[in-house]
C-alpha cells in the first residue's frame, strides 16, 4: 500500500561543510527519488491539501503527472495556480498547509508534496518556454503594481494572463523584495532559482520598473490620476524592523535584521570578492524565534560568527520551521530557550559587549494560545557578544498610506482590505504583508491572486 512506502528523504550538503559556505542546503528530488515519493499519494476523493494551500494548488493533478511521467504536464498543472513553484517548493511551510493537511501524515509521514513542486519547478526552468504562457492579448486596461514580492509577482502574473497591461514598480535596485533581499542565498538561490523565476513572470509581458519608491518618486494618487492606470496593487510587504525598546539598543553592533539580511543578500556578503559592509564579530546573538531569526542567525554563523538565538519561550512555541530549527541546530548554532534580554550593554567606545537577560517560566495561554512567558525572579544573567540582531517581526512602511488620500489604515499600520483586496480607496487594491504583517511566501501570493481576480471583476463592472 502507498502509506506502507516510506517517506524518500532529500539528500542535503554535509552540516559542517555547509556552515562554511552560502551553496544551497538541500539538493532536492532527483527524478527517480520525485517519481518515487510521487507514488506515496493516496489521491484522495476530497484532497484536503489542495484546500490547505493558500493558492489552492490541485496537487493530487501534478503528482499524478509526475508519477506517469508527464513532466510537462505537472508543469502545466502547476503553473495554472502559481507563477513561483521553484520557490515555493523551497520555503513554503508545507507543514503547516498543504502536508499538514496530508492523510498519511495521521499515522505517518505526509507525501513531501513541497519536495516534489520544487523538482517539477526546477525541471521546468531548465526547459525553453516552459511552462510559461505566451503574453495574452492586451484588453487596454493598464494596471500598476507596487512591490515585486510574492504578492505583486502573483497578481501581475494572473493580470497579465487575463491580458492587462501591467508593470510592477520596485523600490530597490532589484526585482523579487524579500525573496531577493530577505531570504539567504543557501535557502533560495538568487540566481539559479529566483531570477530565472521572474524571467518566466517577464514573458507574460509584465513590465519592471527598479528604484521607484511610491509615496516619493510616485505616488498612488499621480499613478491613477496622471499616469492613466485604471487600478493600482499594493503588495509592498512590510520592511519596518520592531524592537524592544530596551536600554541600549542604540549602541553599535545592534541591528535589524532586515537590515542584517538585506546587506548579506543584495551587497554579495557571502561572496568574497565583495567588500560588504556588514559586521557580525567574533560572536553574534539573535533576538527572536522564527524564521526571519533562523535565517539572520545561521547567516552570521557562515559569515564566521559564533552565533546563539535568544528566544522568551520554550522550543515548543517556536515559531520557526521544524527544518529550519534541527538545520540550524546540526549547523552549531546555540540555542537559549525561555530568556529574555532586558538591556544591550556596551563598551566604552559605543560598541556592544554584551546582553544582559532573564530567565523565563511559562504561565498562562496569552491571545496567541501560547503559553505566556513571565520574568523569574533574581534570575539576571550577561551573555557576552560583539553584535546584536534583532528579529523581532515588522511591520509595513508608513510611507504608501500618508501619501494616498482616502487609504485606511489598522491600528497595526497595515493597509485596511477586505478577503479580496478592495480597500477604502477605489481602484486601489492591497495583500500581502501590507495587509497582514509579516507572514508567509505563499500566503502573500495567495493575496496577490485573490487581488488579481478582484480588480478584473472591478474593471469589468466599470
Amino acid at each position: 500500500m502507498a502509506n506502507r512506502i516510506p517517506r524518500v528523504p532529500a539528500r542535503e550538503q554535509d552540516p559542517a561543510t555547509r556552515a562554511a559556505n552560502f551553496k544551497e542546503v538541500c539538493y532536492g528530488y532527483d527524478l527517480a527519488e520525485a517519481t518515487a515519493e510521487a507514488s506515496r499519494c493516496l489521491h484522495c476523493r476530497n484532497p484536503r491539501c489542495v484546500a490547505a494551500c493558500p493558492v489552492g494548488l490541485q496537487i493530487p493533478d501534478f503528482i499524478a503527472a509526475l508519477r506517469e511521467g508527464r513532466l510537462a504536464d505537472a508543469a502545466a498543472v502547476i503553473a495554472r495556480d502559481s507563477s513561483l513553484p521553484s520557490i515555493c517548493g523551497r520555503v513554503c511551510p508545507q507543514e503547516t498547509q498543504c502536508e499538514g493537511a496530508c492523510v498519511l501524515g495521521v499515522k505517518g509521514e505526509p507525501v513531501a508534496i513541497g519536495k516534489i513542486e520544487r523538482f517539477i519547478g526546477d525541471w521546468s526552468l531548465e526547459q525553453p518556454g516552459t511552462p510559461a504562457a505566451a503574453p495574452a492579448p492586451r484588453n487596454g486596461r493598464r494596471v500598476a503594481v507596487v512591490g515585486s514580492g510574492p504578492a505583486g509577482l502573483a497578481c501581475a502574473s494572473d493580470l497579465a494572463k487575463m491580458g492587462y497591461g501591467v508593470k510592477i514598480f520596485e523600490a530597490l535596485h532589484e526585482v523579487g523584495g524579500v525573496l531577493v533581499y530577505g531570504i539567504p542565498e543557501f535557502r533560495l538561490p538568487k540566481e539559479r532559482i529566483v531570477a530565472r523565476e521572474i524571467e518566466a513572470v517577464k514573458r507574460l509581458g509584465v513590465e519592471f520598473e527598479t528604484d521607484v519608491i511610491v509615496g516619493r518618486t510616485v505616488t498612488v494618487d499621480s499613478l491613477l490620476d496622471e499616469e492613466g492606470y485604471d487600478a493600482v496593487f499594493i503588495g509592498s510587504g512590510a520592511g519596518l524592523p520592531r524592537f524592544m525598546g530596551i536600554e541600549g539598543e542604540n549602541l553599535n553592533g545592534v541591528v535589524s535584521a532586515n537590515e542584517f539580511l538585506t546587506r548579506a543578500n543584495l551587497m554579495h556578503a557571502c561572496d568574497e570578492a565583495y567588500d560588504t559592509p556588514i559586521r557580525t564579530g567574533r560572536r553574534v546573538v539573535v533576538v527572536g524565534g522564527g524564521n526571519v531569526a533562523m535565517d539572520a542567525v545561521r547567516t552570521a554563523r557562515r559569515l564566521g560568527a559564533e552565533a546563539t538565538i535568544v528566544y522568551r519561550r520554550s522550543e515548543a512555541e517556536l515559531p520557526a520551521r521544524a527544518e529550519e530549527v534541527h538545520h540550524a541546530r546540526q549547523e552549531g548554532i546555540d540555542f537559549r530557550m525561555l530568556t529574555n534580554p532586558i538591556a544591550v550593554l556596551g563598551d566604552e567606545r559605543g560598541w556592544v559587549r554584551g546582553l544582559r537577560c532573564v530567565e523565563m517560566e511559562l504561565g498562562e495561554p496569552d491571545e496567541s494560545g501560547r503559553r505566556a512567558p513571565v520574568v523569574k525572579p533574581g534570575s539576571e544573567f550577561e551573555i557576552a557578544c560583539d553584535a546584536v540582531i534583532m528579529a523581532l517581526g515588522t511591520s509595513p512602511n508608513p510611507l504608501i498610506a500618508s501619501t494616498t488620500g482616502g487609504l485606511e489604515t489598522t491600528r497595526r499600520g497595515c493597509i485596511a482590505a477586505s478577503e479580496e483586496g478592495a480597500t477604502s480607496r477605489e481602484g486601489v487594491f492591497a495583500g500581502g504583508d501590507a495587509v497582514t504583517g509579516a507572514a508567509t511566501v505563499i500566503l502573500a501570493m495567495g493575496a496577490g491572486r485573490r487581488a488579481a481576480r478582484a480588480i478584473d471583476d472591478y474593471l469589468k463592472q466599470k
